[in-house]
């Protein structure tokens, strides 16, 4: 009997092949031929799945996104609204051997955006959906009546989503300088200056 292949278990084989070369040695070594070897797949092989470079990036692209949208729809977050939004935000943090492979494929996708435009749209709408979701956050706070009155959310989405990517990039290019530690601080900092004055309660469950 002809061997069955789960095509698109192949894909996800392939594309964190991907994942693995641009993590260890940068996306100059991500060619075809080492993805392929890394996949255990003959070069043919690959091209019946991905036809170009470009094509394999952007289904890597998109399986990023796509992780980091099932977890945080599939999480079940507990606490505060305070700790509720803590937890939210940090899904696109580098706060663990996960998100930190994902958040540095995300960096180096985004930079192959300026000189790909195959891959500047799926560049846009993962940017448009990260900061969506950071909207909601703070949206839910807000009808939770924990914000300032007359803050400003779309204003605020602006402000929190390159607070967020900063300290991101900060702590994956200098992770001893500046720490986990720093940067979920930082965050907690941030999300007070927000707050309509009330305890904040970040250690009891709404």
């Amino acid at each position: 009997m002809p061997k069955f292949v789960d095509h698109e278990k192949r894909k996800i084989k392939i594309a964190e092949a991907t994942w693995k070369l641009i993590v260890e040695q940068g996306i100059e070594q991500a060619t075809v031929r080492k993805i392929a070897q890394e996949s255990g797949l003959s070069v043919g092989a690959l091209r019946h799945y991905f036809t170009t470079q470009s094509e394999l990036l952007k289904f890597s692209m998109e399986l990023v996104v796509q992780r980091v949208m099932d977890r945080t729809h599939s999480t079940n977050y507990k606490g505060s609204p305070f700790e509720i939004a803590m937890d939210a935000i940090s899904e696109v943090l580098p706060i663990d051997s996960d998100r930190r492979v994902e958040m540095e494929v995300w960096f180096v996708f985004s930079a192959k955006t300026l000189v790909d435009q195959s891959l500047r749209s799926v560049g846009e709408k993962t940017y448009q959906n990260m900061h969506q979701g950071l909207y909601r956050v703070l949206e839910f706070l807000y009808s939770q009546h924990l914000l300032k009155k007359d803050i400003d959310l779309e204003m605020e989405a602006n402000r929190l989503h390159p607070l967020v990517d900063g300290m991101a990039s900060h702590h994956l290019l200098y992770p001893s300088i500046y720490t986990y530690e720093k940067m979920i601080a930082t965050l907690r900092y941030h999300l007070k200056t927000l707050w309509n004055g009330d305890d904040l309660n970040e250690s009891t469950s709404s």
